[in-house]
């Protein structure tokens, strides 16, 4: 059969009936997720209002609370449990290895969830759940099993593995978590919307990390909550708890997502206009690929089998398409891996090395004596130092908003991965309270750097390529990778820092001391400086 111009204007339905329906599908449309579907096949969202970009930053918030709380009273609880000191590096080392491992298998599985609510928010609710859980388990581990079993070598055993697993399942949810935020942010909302939005996950994350570390700087103990439960955990993870329920509710219904069996669905409304001079002739139509996109969504849709045969993602393909990512999405990674390297190495141990280096304490000595509770006093210092990059980190992610226009992605990268090596270097050099606390702003530099440069420039290459899609009269997104699987390869990268770090800093340390980690983040970071010089490309 010919496709004629003439039976091409036929097939449409008269334009005083699109009219119609288009009158009557408004409020429906305005209740509906905010895209837009270009005649190239391209699904575009909508501008989306700053309040719902906030409301979608509040998950950073809630997720960097927990961490600080996790920061400020892991130490204490495993040593309270009689955790021996063989089994640290186990603890730290678990979660990592499993994220590093499945961490572009969920990347890839939420590119192709057909969840009716969207791909990205089961994943995060599945996972905020978990982080709860985890959370629960370290924080009250050892009231619940002394409410269980009577026998005191049996409750130490059994708080022993209760705390070690809720340590694992919190750090393995919230670094997993990430990526399906971040992804979940790029589906929805459109370029210039990226970029706000990350901004705002970075400001977020830095207040709800200060928050958080003032939180547990706070004496609970001696408040009526603290009388009232058990101890000070139990009034700090009631806190931690209700602060990341209420965050993560919010963010789960700040933008709706469309869900993934509906896209091709989406693609039938091309023909839809409210006036006939929209069209093109077909000549124009074949021309620009638009007829092209429309009979491939109609052929996909006879063949359902073979749409989902292709949508299946096996660990081998899975493989295969990370290994066989552009060589730019690789550099990415590797300057990602360089930053957390540097950044955890000095987020690790720097509350050790002040309580070690600059107060002169020794945490082994006898805690009645004086040199343990000078060690004390200077992890409590290094605390409000954490504070401070918290805070830093807020104040630099609006900063970055100035900035961009002047000295583009590659600037900021730079700046941010020079500033912290050169802030720990100085702290390394020349230990001192007062030099130390003010260089503390410039970890907050890096945090914000490392949180939204890489994935705003794993949004240009996304957009880049789209476009060049579309200019070949292809789909966009077809046959390419999701932007989950792009994210979840990005977050790897911390996961992998954490290992190397728990091989090869931990025996470093225990031989030269903490004064070392302060060294190796700045050696670290500065190489890293100079390989996103030379390496990342940025798009112009």
């Amino acid at each position: 059969m010919t496709l004629t111009k003439e039976s091409f204007h036929k097939a449409l339905p008269p334009t005083s009936e699109v009219a119609k329906a288009n009158m009557d599908s408004t409020r429906e449309k305005q209740e509906a997720p905010g895209q837009s579907v270009m005649r190239t096949g391209a699904v575009v969202p909508k501008k989306r209002a700053v309040g719902r970009l906030v409301m979608h930053s509040m998950a950073m918030f809630g997720r960097e609370f927990c961490y600080a709380v996790e920061a400020a009273f892991v130490t204490p609880v495993l040593l309270s449990v009689g955790l021996p000191k063989s089994l640290y590096s186990l603890v730290w080392l678990i979660s990592p290895i499993l994220g590093f491992v499945l961490q572009p298998v969920v990347g890839s599985a939420s590119d192709r969830c057909t969840c009716c609510w969207g791909r990205r928010r089961p994943y995060i609710l599945c996972l905020g759940i978990i982080m709860l859980l985890g959370m629960a388990l370290y924080l009250n581990g050892d009231v619940m099993i002394s409410a269980f079993i009577n026998e005191k070598d049996k409750q130490r055993t059994w708080a022993i593995v209760i705390t070690m697993l809720g340590v694992v399942l919190f750090d393995f949810a919230a670094d997993f978590i990430d990526g399906p935020i971040k992804a979940y942010l790029f589906d929805v909302c459109s370029h210039q919307d990226k970029e706000k939005g990350l901004h705002y996950h970075a400001l977020f994350t830095g207040l709800g990390g200060a928050l958080g570390y003032l939180t547990g700087a706070m004496d609970w103990g001696q408040t009526i909550l603290g009388y009232t439960l058990a101890s000070e955990f139990q009034v700090i993870f009631l806190f931690a708890a209700l602060v990341f329920i209420i965050c993560l509710t919010v963010h789960l219904c700040s933008i709706p997502e469309v869900p993934f069996r509906h896209e091709h669905e989406e693609t039938k409304f091309l023909l839809e206009v409210t006036e006939p001079h929209q069209y093109n002739s077909i000549e124009e139509e074949i021309k620009n690929g638009y007829l092209k996109s429309t009979c491939t969504e109609i052929k996909a849709a006879a063949k359902p089998g073979k749409c989902a045969e292709k949508r299946q993602m096996t660990l081998k393909s899975l493989l295969k398409t990370l290994l066989s990512m552009p060589s730019h999405y690789r550099c990415l990674c590797v300057s990602h891996l360089f930053g957390w390297m540097a950044f955890l190495s000095n987020m690790l141990f720097f509350t050790d090395f002040m309580g070690q280096v600059i107060y002169q304490g020794n945490p082994y000595a006898p805690h009645n004596s004086t040199l343990y509770l000078t060690y004390k006093t200077g992890v409590e210092m290094g605390c409000w130092g954490l504070c401070i990059n918290a805070i830093s980190s807020s104040v630099y992610s609006y900063l970055q908003k100035v900035l961009l226009p002047y000295i583009g992605l590659k600037g900021l990268y730079f700046i941010g991965y020079l500033l912290f090596g050169l802030g720990t270097g100085l702290i390394g050099l020349f230990p001192n309270i007062y030099s130390a606390l003010v260089l503390c702003s410039l970890f907050g530099v890096m945090s914000s750097t490392l949180y939204t440069v890489p994935f705003h420039l794993i949004a240009e290459y996304h957009r880049e390529e789209e476009s060049l899609k579309l200019q070949e009269g292809e789909q966009a997104g077809e046959h390419g990778r999701g932007k989950g699987i792009d994210c979840a390869a990005l977050t790897c990268m911390v996961q992998l820092a954490q290992i190397i770090l728990g091989v090869g800093l931990g025996p470093l340390v225990s031989v030269a001391g903490s004064a070392v980690t302060m060294i190796s983040a700045s050696t670290v970071a500065l190489i890293g400086c100079c390989f996103l010089a030379v390496c990342v490309r940025y798009v112009d």
